[in-house]
Parts: C-alpha cells; sequence; structure tokens
C-alpha cells in the first residue's frame, strides 16, 4: 500500500463525508501513530490491524466469535486492497474505508437492488425534446426544496424504491408546493409489477426491482402513502398494507430520457429530480469529490436519484475542472458527501446516463 494511499485511508476513517479537495489540503495531518505506522512497510499488518480497529470504532462493528473477527479482518484487508486500485482508476476521487469495508461482495450487492433489464412498461413514454440552450450552468433542487432527506435502504435491495420516491417527492414538491416523504415500504410490500415480455421478471422487494415498472405500479394504484404512514422495515415477507385513502402523491404520467446529457440536464431542470441507474462498483469505497474512473462497466445495477449538477468540481490530480452530475445514494448520510454521490458528466461513465427516467405528478389539493 503505497504511502499516499495510506494517508488517505487514515483520514477516511475520520472524516467520511469530505470533499477531494478537503483531504488533499490536509493530506499530511492526522494522527501520528497511524502515519508512522503505515509510512514502515514493515509494520504493513500493523497498519491493516489498526485501520480495522479504527473502523470498527467508526462504525460500531461487533463480532459474534474470534473466528467471525478474523474472517472480517481477512474480507477488511481485502476491500483496503479493492480501495487502493479504485484510488488509482479514479484519481479525481477519494476513495478508502467506508461502512461496508467488511463485506464480500456478495454482501455489498445486498445494498443495490437494480433489476437490469432495459426494457419499459406500456405506459412509459419517450420524454419530449427540450431546449437546452439557456439552461444554468450550476443546478441542484436541494436549494429549492424539492429533495428530502438522505434515507438508508440496509441491507435490502431495495434501492429501486427510494430512486421512485425520491423522483415523485421532487414532482409532487412542483405541482403541489409541498415536500411528503413517501413510502418505500409501500413499494417493497405491494409493487409486483412485471415486464409482459420476460418471464418471472418483476419488482419484487428486496431482491430487486426497477423503477419504471415502480412507476407503472404507482399509476395503477392510485398513488403512494407517506413514508410515516407506512414506515420502512428492510424486509419484505410483510402483507400489503396500502391504504388508498392516504395516499399523498400520484403518478400523472412517466417517460424515458434520451442518452443527451444536454436533454438529461434540461429534464431535470424542468421536471425535478429524476430517477436513473448506475454501475455501483466504485461506490463501495467512495468518500468524496467528483468520480471519473478511467474504466467502468455500464451494466446497471443500482438506482439512484439525480439532483443537480455542476460546471466544475476541481480534480487536482487531472489538473482540470470537471463538470459533474450531483447523485441523491440511499445508504445514510454517513456515506459518501453527506449521503451523495458526484460522478462526471460527458461520458455516460459507470452507465449513468443509459436509464434516466422522469415522472410527472398529479396535482391535489
Amino acid at each position: 500500500m503505497d504511502r499516499r494511499f495510506s494517508l488517505l485511508l487514515a483520514f477516511s476513517l475520520l472524516i467520511a463525508g469530505v470533499a477531494a479537495t478537503s483531504f488533499a489540503a490536509d493530506e499530511s495531518g492526522g494522527d501520528i501513530f497511524i502515519r508512522q505506522v503505515v509510512e514502515d512497510e514493515d509494520h504493513q499488518l500493523n497498519a491493516e490491524e489498526e485501520h480495522f480497529g479504527a473502523f470498527k470504532r467508526k462504525f460500531m462493528k461487533s463480532y459474534a466469535s474470534q473466528e467471525e473477527h478474523n474472517y472480517r479482518l481477512s474480507v477488511f484487508k481485502s476491500n483496503l486492497r479493492r480501495a487502493e486500485r479504485h484510488q488509482k482508476l479514479d484519481p479525481s476521487a477519494v476513495h478508502g474505508v467506508t461502512q461496508f469495508s467488511d463485506m464480500t461482495p456478495e454482501e455489498f450487492s445486498k445494498h443495490l437492488g437494480l433489476r437490469s433489464r432495459l426494457k419499459f412498461p406500456a405506459d412509459a413514454s419517450e420524454a419530449p425534446i427540450l431546449p437546452t440552450d439557456n439552461l444554468p450552468d450550476d443546478f441542484d433542487w436541494r436549494d429549492h426544496g424539492a429533495v428530502t432527506g438522505v434515507k438508508n435502504q440496509g441491507s435490502c435491495g431495495s434501492c429501486w424504491s427510494f430512486s421512485t420516491t425520491g423522483a415523485l417527492e421532487g414532482a409532487n414538491f412542483l405541482a403541489t408546493g409541498k415536500l411528503e416523504s413517501l413510502s418505500e415500504q409501500q413499494l417493497v410490500d405491494c409493487d409486483h409489477e412485471c415486464d409482459p415480455e420476460e418471464k418471472g421478471s418483476c419488482d419484487a422487494g428486496c431482491n430487486g426491482g426497477l423503477m419504471n415498472s415502480a412507476f407503472e405500479y404507482t399509476l395503477k394504484a392510485g398513488g403512494l402513502m407517506r413514508e410515516k404512514d407506512y414506515p420502512y422495515t428492510a424486509k419484505d415477507h410483510g402483507t400489503c398494507k396500502f391504504d388508498k385513502t392516504k395516499v399523498v402523491a400520484s403518478v400523472s404520467n412517466f417517460s424515458v430520457v434520451s442518452l443527451d446529457e444536454n436533454q438529461i440536464a434540461a429534464n431535470l431542470v424542468k421536471h425535478g429530480p429524476l430517477a436513473v441507474a448506475i454501475n455501483a462498483v466504485y461506490m463501495q469505497t467512495y468518500i468524496g469529490g467528483v468520480s471519473c474512473p478511467f474504466v467502468c462497466s455500464k451494466r446497471l445495477d443500482h438506482g439512484v436519484l439525480l439532483v443537480g449538477y455542476g460546471a466544475s468540481g476541481y480534480a487536482p490530480i487531472r489538473l482540470k475542472e470537471k463538470p459533474y452530475w450531483i447523485i441523491k445514494n440511499s445508504w445514510g448520510e454517513n456515506w459518501g458527501e453527506n449521503g451523495y454521490y458526484k460522478i462526471c458528466k460527458g461520458h455516460n461513465v459507470c452507465g449513468v446516463d443509459s436509464m434516466v427516467s422522469t415522472v410527472a405528478a398529479i396535482h391535489r389539493h
């Protein structure tokens, strides 16, 4: 593990939400003992165990047995190497220790949940082409009151439901002026919408789903309840408790946006936050900054919410400004930049432009 990555790693354990520029400014600081250990290659094992101890304290991890502890330590070491590889492949972001650092890839996948099919429900239309001449250089729906707080899906593959509610929360805000936190659990328990052309491809609670199918369900059901009326449990074995008399947001229509990034930006500004899919491989180790990896699969496995964009995120290693998308994730505020992810625009990085949907809400009195 090289000295630069080890220093960033030590800081990631202490400051999990700062941007890459903050890490660059503070890189020479940190705990003296940790710096002395990681700078001495003869003490590599001690350094890894020291990081693991800091990880357990930060994320309040405990294990049932010494055997489990040793196994998790081995997984943690493997993920340190993964974070180091990600740092080299994605130098404009900061990668390091996150709450997922003791999880195997299979365990981490439980925090995703997108069913990666690209067929769309019958009621989905193609979004009309919008003018793009006067788009603002920077835009963020958080500044306009259309985004609820960051939520946490837990160990349930229900990312698709959070992406769906986030888009409808924004659309409902535009239609009614009210920001309502909507129920993901309603979608987890009640939405079993299927693709008629693909047998067995249905929204399936913690086993995955798709945002457009969830919009289709919501359209047919009449809408979504408030989260406080149908709270999230991160489990999918319950019966559907939908009460139509408590619906607070309803879908008028939903559309699929083209791959053109100017059209994505135009739809975002005009219609509110957008439901998008992404490949989440770099998100497991992401701490902050603008992620712009040299290599990233476009196999979509995670549903998130696009809330804005910026004209220039400084990338000190690449020595130039990078325009970026602002993504709201569903892994809690302790992940990334207070629960958010920045990924560079311009190249469909990690497939972020490949599956984008906009939804309109019915005006309710």
